[in-house]
């Protein structure tokens, strides 16, 4: 890389630290090119970004973000792993972590909070955004369902019993 790329990647990079709310830093050491790409696929799929960083311009990009407290993680060969659900990037990060030794989650923050490993897996055993959506909205639309109900059950019951009277006068 020379100084331009260099000078345009760790803008980029602190245009992603400025812009995301999660950052999980993980070691790469020893993957294939088939782990890294498998890697990438499932965090593209879930709405995530992987890259590897150089440290020093990473270190460079961190600069005045919040994510400051992830400096000390960024030694040796690692990689930056964001998106915009924090679950996200927390799960997919520790569910490839189960299925190859090679990658290793060090840990991350979410905001100005530094997480550690421990923190990674706990933000990934919560339910999505999308997930905990859902179920706000299946929240919401339960006691609208159960008031519809109970308004409509007398309604219901009045017609079958004026159709039991209109039965009862043509069978006699």
């Amino acid at each position: 890389m020379d100084r331009t790329e260099k000078r345009e990647f760790v803008a980029s990079l602190a245009q992603v630290f400025a812009s995301t709310s999660m950052v999980v830093v993980s070691r790469n050491d020893g993957m294939t090119v088939d782990q890294v790409t498998k890697l990438r696929v499932q965090m593209r799929a879930a709405g995530a970004t992987f890259k590897v960083a150089k440290n020093r311009l990473a270190l460079i990009a961190l600069d005045g973000t919040r994510f400051e407290g992830i400096k000390p993680l960024l030694k040796g060969p690692t990689a930056l792993a964001w998106a915009a659900d924090p679950v996200v990037v927390a799960k997919v990060a520790v569910e490839f972590a189960k299925t190859c030794d090679k990658f290793v989650v060090l840990g991350g923050a979410l905001g100005t909070q530094t997480l550690t490993v421990d923190g990674i897996k706990a933000l990934a055993a919560l339910p999505s955004l999308n997930t905990l959506r859902a179920g706000f909205v299946g929240l919401l639309q339960t006691p609208a369902t159960r008031i519809a109900g109970v308004l409509a059950a007398p309604a219901g019951q009045l017609a079958r019993v004026l159709g039991a009277y209109a039965n009862k006068d043509e069978a006699a």
